[in-house]
């Protein structure tokens, strides 16, 4: 049986963690008495007896945790923004390809994608590796997502009973671009950073990330039916998959994937007017699901045991 530690379970990301591991029969987790949570020596002593350990903690604690682990067979899975554009570690998103499957089956130090990020390079690296739009393009990509995205401060002043009214619209952020996602949405995509509009909504969970494209975004010659081939032969799951004819309606739900480990991939539009759209869980896809597919794939099991698809 493995043993899985887990670094911050109180936060938002480890909770979601904890909870999904603790009804595994086929893991043993390592838990700190409380009085010892924020012990360093016993933080260190955890991290070094465990076959694996989630780092789900601020970018400055996760490094100083990834620097107390001596044991070399000791995995790390970072879900914080410290490591994801770091040498030695290696981005956990399988689906980008078999050499990325495989730097990250041989490695012990994996970075957990994060939630903006994972829509926007799974929509937009097929576009460079392919030749489909040329490589210093700028992409435009508008985001969706829950409030729980923003962690415990945000869930409680969304959900407290005297909450501003301002909460009861969306609320664009990320006002600055420079959002803490742009670096890895660049280094992962094989593109420049993107113009970056997140937009925190009045719902718990669930993300839909949108890049619009022209035609004339596109290399000579590319069509729109380009694309969905390049989706089609990439996305076939089990975890993302891409699909057709999925609106509501004439509608796209950001919270359609609610409660899932899946993402969903389509492309809406026209020939001129293209949308591309990849529909998934903030706090599924987009964290604690991630974590828990990578650890099955480090660990030698199903890549979807635990999973909710």
């Amino acid at each position: 049986m493995k043993t899985v530690f887990i670094d911050g379970a109180a936060g938002t990301t480890g909770l979601r963690i904890h909870e999904r591991l603790a009804r595994r029969p086929d893991l043993q987790l390592i838990i700190l008495p409380e009085e010892q949570r924020k012990d360093p020596q016993a933080i260190a002593e955890a991290l070094n007896a465990s076959d694996l350990s989630f780092l789900c903690l601020p970018d400055a604690a996760a490094k100083e945790a990834a620097a107390m682990v001596e044991n070399p067979d000791t995995i790390l899975l970072d879900t914080s923004t410290a490591h994801r554009t770091a040498p030695g570690w290696v981005y956990g998103m399988p689906e980008l390809g078999a050499s990325q499957r495989a730097a990250l089956l041989a490695s012990r130090r994996i970075a957990v994608p994060g939630c903006h990020a994972s829509g926007f390079i799974a929509l937009a690296r097929p576009l460079a590796e392919d030749g489909l739009i040329p490589r210093d393009t700028v992409l435009r990509c508008f985001s969706l997502t829950g409030y729980s995205g923003g962690g415990k401060k945000m869930i409680a002043e969304y959900e407290a009973a005297d909450r501003s009214p301002l909460l009861k619209a969306p609320r664009q952020y990320g006002l600055s671009q420079q959002h803490k996602h742009l670096p890895e949405m660049a280094k992962m995509s094989g593109l420049p950073e993107p113009l970056f509009c997140p937009i925190v909504a009045d719902f718990f969970s669930g993300m839909e990330v949108t890049i619009p494209l022209a035609a004339a975004d596109l290399t000579r010659g590319v069509t729109v039916e380009d694309i969905r081939a390049a989706y089609a032969e990439r996305y076939r799951g089990p975890v993302v998959r891409y699909a057709e004819g999925v609106d509501e309606a004439g509608f796209l739900s950001a919270g359609a994937f609610s409660g899932l480990d899946s993402m969903e991939i389509s492309v809406q539009g026209s020939e001129e007017r293209i949308l591309l759209c990849a529909r998934y869980d903030n706090l599924g896809k987009g964290a604690s699901g991630a974590a828990i597919q990578c650890m099955n794939l480090l660990l030698g099991l199903s890549e979807t045991t635990g999973l909710a698809l």
